[in-house]
């Protein structure tokens, strides 16, 4: 059944709240905008149709208030809204809340999210689908002193991971037994303020793996593609920093046997619109499935230019009804794209977020070259949410002149007035095992621990 959809709200705020409104632009759809009162001059909601204010500045009484956000979504008379990244956009009760009061969810349904959405349960559906996963635990942690002993089991060293969202919030790598209550403590904390989800569960850690995740499109008659891979390996506290498009080094055959497990992965549960599915490869190229975001990511934009398919318009199709025109064979990986994120926070201070103002703020130009961002000088970036500015990302034939194009970006890109992770991205873009891809998901960890290199960054 075609829907035709004629306005949006936006459940999300900063550049990705942006990204969709420029889309719903571009698609001759109504943008309505919901900020909290600490946002009444941010972009997405000066950019916005309409824009709402729903609440204070504390998430959970604003962009995770789900009985204000519908309230503000039924005042404004939308068709459907878009939640982004983070906050709701993997909750399967703010999913099933949208269709119960009639407003589409572009997005998976919330049967879906549950299944997928929730780490633990995604991992049964995949071990029943004979996706091959990391060991660890089927089912929820109840406690730290049943994880001890899974991980006692499981063998150090283990990886925390909350089950609902994901950011690489509620995560903590577990070495040796003395840590593992502190951190199992510290994760669920974490998971709770974040998700509203405090549930755990425990993976062998593989050491020297590298992250990559495949991207999905899927309509709502059982039609579903790859829109090939990223590597996302260069993370710190499990937050990406890094990602390109394709995989360098990635055997075709390896290749092809990851996109047609990712495909299986999301026929299996019956799943509808965009989401990712993340393996991590072992040094031995061995793959396993880790989870799923039933959402769009933070870096879909380097699938966008290595592929010329727009995600957020797909999305907005298929939640119209609409089925997918696109055929396997269709996906063609065109070039090389890399994005860096450029944040707010301080390498030297171990990372630690630092909010401002901008004082002046200059972004590059050129062939290849693409901002996407919700700054403009005069901002003042809250303290309360991601610290996340800019994605800057690059085009370009092949990953050598990718990578020669991002350093010149990254050179010319000026964020005055606050601390941000520029020269550390510099640093990490230049970095001879970086451009020979010799980098794993421990990289940034292990060069974090030479404090020459980030002071050298911050020169």
């Amino acid at each position: 059944m075609i829907n035709k959809i004629n306005k949006i709200l936006i459940a999300n705020r900063g550049e990705i709240a942006v990204r969709i409104i420029r889309a719903c632009r571009e698609m001759g759809i109504t943008s309505v905008a919901i900020c909290s009162d600490v946002d009444k001059d941010a972009l997405h909601a000066q950019l916005a149709d309409e824009t709402i204010c729903i609440g204070p500045v504390s998430s959970k009484d604003s962009y995770l208030k789900m009985d204000r956000i519908i309230s503000a979504a039924c005042a404004a008379e939308v068709d459907a809204i878009h939640p982004g990244f983070g906050f709701l956009s993997e909750n399967a009760r703010f999913s099933d809340l949208c269709k119960k009061c009639g407003i589409i969810f572009i997005g998976p349904t919330g049967d879906v999210i549950d299944k997928m959405g929730n780490k633990s349960e995604a991992r049964r559906t995949m071990i029943e689908a004979g996706v091959p996963v990391v060991p660890g635990t089927k089912e929820a942690v109840a406690s730290a002193e049943e994880g001890l002993k899974i991980a006692s089991d499981i063998g150090y060293p283990v990886i925390i991971k909350a089950s609902a969202g994901g950011g690489g919030k509620g995560m903590r790598i577990v070495r040796r037994e003395e840590e593992f209550a502190k951190l199992f403590e510290t994760a669920g904390q974490e998971a709770k303020n974040s998700f509203g989800d405090d549930t755990l569960y425990i993976e062998k850690y593989v050491e020297g793996a590298r992250h990559i995740e495949f991207q999905i499109l899927a309509d709502n008659y059982g039609h579903v593609i790859h829109l090939g891979e990223r590597d996302c390996s260069l993370q710190r506290r499990h937050q990406k920093l890094i990602e390109e498009s394709p995989a360098h080094h990635m055997p075709p055959e390896i290749r092809k046997a990851m996109g047609e497990a990712a495909v299986k992965a999301a026929k299996t549960v019956g799943y509808q619109n965009a989401g990712t599915i993340e393996f991590i490869l072992d040094k031995d190229n061995r793959f396993y499935f880790i989870e799923m975001n039933t959402r769009i990511q933070v870096e879909h934009g380097i699938t966008e230019l290595v592929t010329g398919i727009d995600l957020i318009k797909e999305q907005i199709k298929i939640a119209g009804g609409r089925p997918l025109n696109l055929s396997q064979e269709d996906v063609v990986m065109n070039g090389h794209a890399i994005e860096c994120r450029i944040n707010a926070e301080n390498p030297m201070k171990d990372f630690m977020p630092c909010p401002g103002t901008v004082t002046s703020l200059h972004f590059p130009g050129g062939n290849g070259v693409r901002i996407d961002s919700a700054l403009y000088a005069g901002y003042k970036i809250p303290a309360a949410y991601d610290s996340l500015l800019v994605k800057l990302m690059v085009h370009d034939t092949d990953r050598e002149q990718a990578i020669q194009k991002m350093r010149g970006v990254l050179g010319e890109l000026v964020i005055e007035g606050i601390d941000t992770n520029l020269d550390f991205q510099y640093m990490l873009i230049s970095h001879e095992e970086f451009i020979k891809g010799n980098t794993d998901t421990s990289f940034v960890e292990n060069l974090l621990k030479d404090r020459k290199a980030i002071s050298k960054a911050a020169v």
